[in-house]
């Protein structure tokens, strides 16, 4: 079986199963509302159903057993806040914190605001230190402030280590659980030293070599320990040096780096150079998950993530800021058309072929901000090659515009018997292109600039320019050589 078919089963398998789930719910509701309809018909029948409806939950606490905390995850997300709510309850307690940490973080706010503390505080013991930094932004204050006192002092070091950067540097995300060895021993050693641990910590691909005061000196690949001689030093096949990063530094960068190179795993080093953690490649795709994400968000004017099952007034306060900057440039596109109500009048044919242009040049528009985004996003763009990428940009439109410009403005002489009406096509649509271009390279860069996501709103602001730039250009040039 390919990778593509096993992902394939995989995904496939995943729906039966929240179909599955689905449908245990349904019968469950059903078996709920059938009781209370027959509560009067006597204490046999009340019996038989609360079995039903416990034969049904029971049925669903097994599916859910059986699941990995990622799956119940995506069941939770997939499903309406009451049916969501439901399911919850009957994980059982010692996953709870498992699936909290996989769930995106507007339904997590949503099961959250369904524990008490008890709940809470027994689902965060189970957490390591990074995952409870992680987590600790959106507990109540007191649950933290009784979390903390229960932690043992190296862990509670640890956790505000981690709560102590922003969530975009690499400290955010730094696990603390790793292996380290010295340099001077054999590989004898170290493989009778792992064989005592009861498990290694989760994505061990290497471990870190570290002299008496902590500091990094290289790092021993597990493939290397096991396929050379156990008699060697470790000294002698340990790699000096190994991709490390500092805790302030920018994760994103680091998620590129881990693409890079092909990193597992990767320490991470104080200013001194002693080891204080690692990165492992699952917190690097979930950043870059979540980046995309927040991308795909911020392109449409979305200022945060959002349940898709979140109440309507939730939803409506998420969308409203942007929906109201579209409807104010709207309202400027649709002023530069009044300018030119006379010439619509005496030239019908404007008003079919405008809306043309104005599509064109936004769609234009929203490929070339979606490279620069990506490009930016990719470290590809810089001082240096801005004014390059500038001109590319431009020739690539002015070459589309003549093109398809002149294919859509022979189209307008063959439909409306004027060949300059066609030629006043293939100009506007020329430089509506050219105009998308600029717009497109510039837009991302001055949010950059500003300190903004480049992203944020990109979608929108592109389209109102292209649109008013289009009927602007299209019918400034029909009224001057046309009319």
């Amino acid at each position: 079986m390919t990778e593509v078919e096993a992902a394939k089963k995989s995904q496939e398998s995943l729906q039966d199963r929240l179909a599955q789930v689905v449908e245990l719910l349904h019968r469950h509701k059903f078996a709920e509302d059938l009781a209370q309809r027959q509560e009067g018909d006597g204490p046999d029948r009340t019996f038989i159903d609360d079995l039903d409806q416990r034969q049904n939950l029971a049925e669903l606490q097994l599916r859910l057993d059986e699941l990995h905390p990622a799956d119940v995850a995506h069941i939770l997300e997939a499903l309406p806040l009451d049916d969501r709510l439901t399911v919850w309850q009957m994980v059982r307690a010692d996953r709870d914190g498992d699936i909290l940490l996989e769930v995106s973080d507007a339904v997590r706010e949503t099961l959250i605001a369904d524990m008490d503390d008890h709940e809470l505080l027994a689902a965060a013991r189970e957490m390591d230190a990074d995952e409870l930094a992680d987590l600790a932004p959106e507990l109540p204050r007191d649950v933290v402030h009784e979390l903390m006192e229960s932690l043992d002092a190296q862990q509670r070091e640890r956790v505000r280590s981690a709560l102590s950067y922003e969530e975009d540097q690499v400290g955010a995300l730094m696990d603390f659980e790793m292996v380290t060895i010295r340099d001077d021993v054999s590989l004898e050693v170290v493989l009778r030293y792992l064989r005592r641990l009861k498990e290694l910590p989760g994505h061990t691909d290497k471990l870190f070599v570290v002299d008496y005061d902590g500091v990094l000196k290289g790092v021993l690949p597990i493939k290397r320990l096991l396929v050379n001689d156990p008699d060697k030093q470790v000294a002698e096949v340990m790699a000096n040096d190994p991709v490390a990063f500092h805790p302030d530094e920018n994760a994103y960068d680091a998620a590129q780096a881990f693409e890079r190179y092909d990193l597992v795993s990767s320490p991470v080093v104080d200013k001194n150079g002693k080891l204080i953690g690692r990165l492992t490649i699952d917190q690097m795709v979930d950043l870059i998950r979540e980046e995309s994400e927040s991308e795909v968000l911020n392109m449409a004017g979305l200022r945060e993530e959002e349940d898709i099952f979140a109440s309507v007034w939730k939803s409506v306060g998420n969308r409203w800021a942007w929906l109201a900057i579209n409807l104010v440039t709207a309202f400027i596109a649709s002023r530069v058309i009044g300018l030119f109500e006379g010439s619509i009048e005496r030239l019908v044919a404007l008003a079919a072929l405008m809306p043309i242009v104005a599509g064109i040049g936004g769609n234009s528009g929203n490929q070339t901000i979606t490279m620069i985004v990506r490009a930016m996003a990719l470290d590809q763009v810089g001082t240096n090659n801005t004014a390059r990428l500038l001109r590319k940009e431009l020739g690539v439109s002015l070459i589309n515009g003549l093109v398809w410009g002149g294919v859509i403005g022979g189209v307008a002489w063959f439909l409306y018997d004027s060949w300059s009406l066609g030629v006043v096509m293939t100009a506007a649509m020329t430089l509506n292109l050219l105009l998308a271009a600029l717009m497109g390279v510039l837009i991302p860069m001055t949010l950059a600039r500003l300190g903004r996501d480049p992203a944020m709103g990109a979608s929108v602001m592109i389209t109102a320019m292209t649109d008013s730039g289009g009927f602007f250009i299209f019918l400034g040039l029909a009224s001057l050589f046309l009319l």
